[in-house]
Order: structure tokens, then sequence, then C-alpha cells
């Protein structure tokens, strides 16, 4: 019997249209291998079409001239649809990208709360009066920077798209977002919400398709004024490049290869505990995830033993069952990438203490799945405890002395989180400090708070999501003097 699967259209000013080629691609379950729908494969035409209409809805609409708190009373509307549309938009997300279905809905009501901020924050965007040398009067203004192009992978696509467009909303901005390929179809559905909610035509235009063609035409149209990316550190350095030509602004929020620092004196049994979520979390495609995990050497066999033994407990499997504690890996390609990692780190000389394969549940056969993995013995200068594995793989490395935790933490071209586990509140500060990363969590595994900065050091990245910082990300600031005399 065959199945009729929907056609997923793009979103440009206001309609959903077919790509201007008519082409179209198959998106997948990556835990079954499914086809979910064909997607409008967009072209460098339909890049075009969609920064048109956002050019022309931000030069010439309503949105960025309405005051504040009528934009804070449509982005609520998205909220509370977003509220209503939980199971709906989290079942949709657990499919696309294989993640397990319990942190698909606790992702989507994340993005609700998302929206509810910004539509708070939308109306407390403020300028200064400057005292400034003479009689006038100066004070700045912060004005929406213009069309933001948006690009967002698919680790966590629903809500990388709403920490891309609520904070640019609220500040005036009109937007056209470039989901990943793998992952378009909660991307879409958020912007159709946006459209349901009021949001005026061509103020939210999603385009799907290649990232090379079209994220590549978008970085480089001269009609777009700001370019926010998530994704790898190697395609942020090439965006980086192209918009140099046209000297368009660029936030990046790139990989990570996040140090979890545990000193002797912490509690071993918690912070094994806690290690399990904070490094397998979306079965370890997360660049927050504590992919080192750095332990005191008189702890390091008990904090072990707790952790693989813990970890060896997790259950894999169909991401829809709630008892699912980590679901698939995006594709074949994204498994054979972190297997050859796996490889490569019994090359190096560590000891593969647990997982490294699939599993033998003969359901999952069709399926991305691995089990979490698990490296001891490691040196921080391997392979596997420098480079970004991107799944579920963690290397546990042994420290002595406090200086040498700080250096090992340090000792990559990552800086976006970590943590520190310590029951010496000095030491916790002073580590802090020394450990350069954008993120830190003392006594958690914790890196994300809605109302907080989110970025890294290093090639991390550049710029903060989130909090009022998300702001600035989507603002320009002017000066004005005014002569009194």
């Amino acid at each position: 019997m065959s199945v009729t699967l929907t056609t997923e259209d793009l979103i440009i000013g206001g309609k959903r249209v077919p790509s201007a080629t008519g082409k179209t691609y198959e998106t997948l379950n990556p835990a079954t291998g499914e086809v979910l729908a064909q997607v409008a494969e967009a072209g460098i035409e339909d890049v075009d079409r969609a920064v048109a209409a956002a050019r022309q809805a931000f030069d010439e609409g309503p949105w960025a001239r309405w005051p504040a708190g009528r934009r804070t009373k449509v982005m609520l509307k998205v909220a509370q649809l977003i509220n209503e549309r939980v199971n709906e938009l989290a079942t949709l997300e657990s499919k696309n990208c294989g993640k397990t279905i319990r942190d698909a809905t606790a992702e989507v009501k994340g993005v609700a709360m998302c929206f509810e901020y910004y539509a708070g924050a939308a109306t407390k965007i403020f300028g200064q009066t400057i005292p400034v040398y003479g009689s006038g009067l100066d004070y700045t203004l912060r004005e929406p920077v213009g069309v933001a192009g948006q690009i967002i992978p698919w680790n966590y696509p629903i809500v990388m798209a709403g920490w891309k467009l609520a904070p640019a909303l609220a500040a005036g901005c009109c937007v056209v977002l470039k989901p990943a390929k793998q992952t378009p179809l909660s991307a879409l559905a958020l912007g159709q919400i946006c459209l349901e909610a009021g949001v005026p035509a061509g103020v939210v235009n999603v385009i799907t398709g290649s990232g090379p063609l079209i994220g590549a035409a978008l970085v480089r149209h001269p009609g777009v004024d700001k370019i926010a990316f998530t994704g790898s550190t190697e395609v942020g350095r090439e965006l980086m490049r192209m918009a140099s030509d046209n000297i368009t602004r660029i936030s990046l929020e790139l990989g990570g290869k996040s140090a979890n620092i545990i000193f002797a004196d912490a509690d071993i049994a918690k912070a094994a505990e806690k290690a399990v979520i904070g490094s397998f979390i979306n079965a370890g495609q997360d660049c927050t995830v504590r992919s080192r995990i750095l332990v005191q050497r008189e702890a390091v066999d008990e904090f072990t033993r707790r952790f693989v033994e813990r970890v060896q407990q997790l259950r894999v499997g169909d991401p829809l069952d709630p008892k699912t504690e980590i679901g698939a890996i995006i594709s074949p390609q994204q498994k054979a990438r972190v297997e050859e990692y796996i490889e490569i780190g019994q090359h190096e000389g560590a000891t593969l203490a647990c997982g490294g394969k699939t599993p033998d549940d003969a359901s999952l056969a069709h399926g991305n799945f691995l089990l979490p993995t698990v490296f001891t013995d490691v040196k921080s200068e391997m392979r596997i405890g420098q480079e970004e594995i991107f799944g579920p793989v963690v290397v546990v490395i042994p420290f002595d002395t406090e200086e040498e935790a700080v250096r090992i933490a340090n000792s990559t071209i990552y800086g976006l989180s970590g943590s520190i586990w310590t029951r010496d509140i000095g030491r916790a500060h002073r580590v802090a400090r020394k450990v350069r990363t954008g993120t830190l969590s003392i006594n958690s595994n914790d890196s994300v708070h809605l109302e907080a900065p989110f970025g890294g050091y290093g090639q991390s990245g550049i710029g903060r999501e989130l909090g009022m910082y998300g702001i600035e990300l989507y603002t320009e600031v002017k000066n004005i003097y005014v002569d009194l005399d």
C-alpha cells in the first residue's frame, strides 16, 4: 500500500509557496528511516524572493514601526499557540530529528517560554542620555538592524528557531530563517504559527534546502543586514569569510568540547549521576555536552565505576517511547563519523569502558542508534580529547592539581560551556575565573538559562544569545546630538 506524503512548501511573503523550480526532497525519521514528508527544495531564486519579501516588510511594512507593546501582544499569541500544540510539535520534532519525546516536549515548552520572555523584552529596549562636553543634549536609540538571515542546525531545530526568531522579532527585525536540510518540519510549523498569530506578511520567511547552496546565498545577499548562525566551527569560519564581502554583521554559536571538572572533595555520587545526562543528552549531539570529564586522580576510580555503571543502564530505543533516554543519531553519515572516532580512540590507546557499538535490539536495526560510549585512560592531546565528536562518546581524563585541571580545560580551540564540582567555594570561584569558556556551572551541569547570556570563547563563536544580550544582536545603536544654544 502506498502512503500519501504531505508536501511542505516554503514560507515567503506570508504565503506557503513551492520552490521556484518545483523541486522537492524527502525528509526522514532517523530512528526508522521512514520518509516523513516531501519538502520544497529552495534555490537561489527563492533566496532572492525571501530576502525581497523581508526587505519590503522591513522598509515599508508596519512591524518595525509598531509600538513595542503591539509586537508584545503578537508574540504572546505565538507563545499561546505553541503551548496549545505542545504534543503535536513535540511529536513532529521527535520524528524528524530522533530525539526522545520527553526531551522534545520540554524543548517545545521552552520555545513558548522564549517567545514569552522576548515579548516582554520588546518594551524594554532602552537608549541612554549621555552627558557630553558642551551645552547640547546627547542621546542614543536602539533600532532594529533590519533583515536578519538566520541559519540553524539539526540537533535542536525548534529550539534554535525560537532562540533566533524571538529576539529578532522583539527588536523589530524581519527574518529569513533557514533550517537544516535534514530537519525542516518544526521550523516550518513555527513559521506558520507566527503567521496565524498575526505577524505581518514578509516579517517571517522560512526557506528549506541545501545549506551550502542557499545558506551561502543568504550570507552573501546584499539585502541581508545581519547573519545569525548556529552550527559547526568549520562552517562558521567559511560564513565569516562570506559575510566579509558586504561587511554583514554576523553572530556565531559554534562547536564545543566542554570540560566537566570534578575535584576529589566533590559529592562524587551526585557528580557521576549528573554527568550522565550532562554527557549524553540528545545522544551527545549538543555543543554544550560535557564530552570531557576531568577527574582528580584520587577520585577517578570511584567516579568512573559509578559513571560507567549508570551509563550502561541508559535505555536506548524508540524516541517516541516515554521511557527512552537515548534516541537516534541524526543520519547514517553522522553515525559513521562517530563510529570512526570510536575506532580512533582505541587506536590512540584509550580504554573503551562501555558502549562503542550498535544496540542488539533488532527493532532498532533500521535506525541510527549507538550505545553511549565511555573512554578512560585518555590523554588530553588525543584526538578524542580534542575534537568535537558530536555523538554519544565521552572521555575521562585524570588530573592531579587545580592548575593542571585548568590547563587541560583550556587546551582545546573551543570555549563554550563547562562545569566545576567541588565543596570548596573558594576553589570553585577561582577555577571559574581561570577557565576560558562562555558559560560555567558550579556543582551543576546546566548550561542554558533563557534569561542569561549564552555563547562561547575562542572558536566556539562570536556574540551572546538569550537574555537581553540576545536583543543586542538584532539592534543598532544610533547616537543623536541636539544643539540647545
